[in-house]
């Protein structure tokens, strides 16, 4: 049997192809899964005339599954619990100061808009991205002192956001459990600081 050079080209053409297709899947899968997630940015803690407060920037990127729970009328609810303590050897970790609230999320087919309820604001947004945004924002949030604070001693802070399931219909929190898409949480942030002086606000970046 004759050797046919263009049908061996053929082949090396269609293999060429094959495997540049997939490397793009796995390059767009790779971004797919790096785009969403939450990770806090920067955090600053103010001392303030009355106590203390916070202030965040983070970044909230969600999946399909979550983009899809939200078009379907779902409120996605985003907690964030920052504290504070005083950590001693000779006896149990005490919260000193204890900040938590949560962000509301609710899509409206109606008007084709995202309504955000956030502890600072309440706003309609035209994208998810500009709902997202202003989500991971916070500015001059009060923080609980729930003890007597001394200015000489550090103490170990620590910043968490993550979707709060519990706030799902029935339904829903039943479907969400052990499902990876529905886990969507930033990593414990977790820091060494002294309280701030007026004026002085501590900033710390997520590095």
């Amino acid at each position: 049997m004759p050797y046919s050079t263009k049908a061996d080209g053929r082949a090396a053409r269609v293999r060429s192809s094959i495997v540049y297709l997939l490397w793009l899947s796995l390059l767009f899968s790779c971004a797919a899964v790096q785009a969403q997630g939450i990770q806090i940015k920067s955090v600053s803690v103010a001392a303030q005339e009355q106590g203390y407060s916070l202030g965040m920037d983070a970044e909230i990127a969600l999946n399909a599954t979550l983009e899809q729970a939200l078009e379907k009328g779902i409120v996605l609810y985003f907690a964030v619990k920052f504290s504070l303590v005083d950590a001693r050897w000779y006896w149990l970790d005490d919260e000193v100061v204890r900040g938590k609230y949560r962000i509301g999320l609710r899509y409206y087919a109606l008007t084709r808009q995202y309504h955000l309820n956030h502890p600072s604001f309440t706003q309609s947004f035209n994208t998810l991205r500009e709902a997202l945004q202003a989500a991971g924002r916070l500015r001059d949030y009060p923080l609980t002192v729930k003890a007597n604070l001394k200015q000489d001693t550090d103490y170990i802070a620590s910043l968490r956001i993550w979707l709060d399931l519990t706030r799902l219909p029935k339904p829903f929190q039943v479907e969400a459990l052990g499902v990876s898409q529905w886990n969507l949480s930033s990593n414990k942030l977790s820091w060494r600081m002294p309280l701030p002086v007026s004026g002085q606000p501590y900033r710390m970046k997520d590095q």
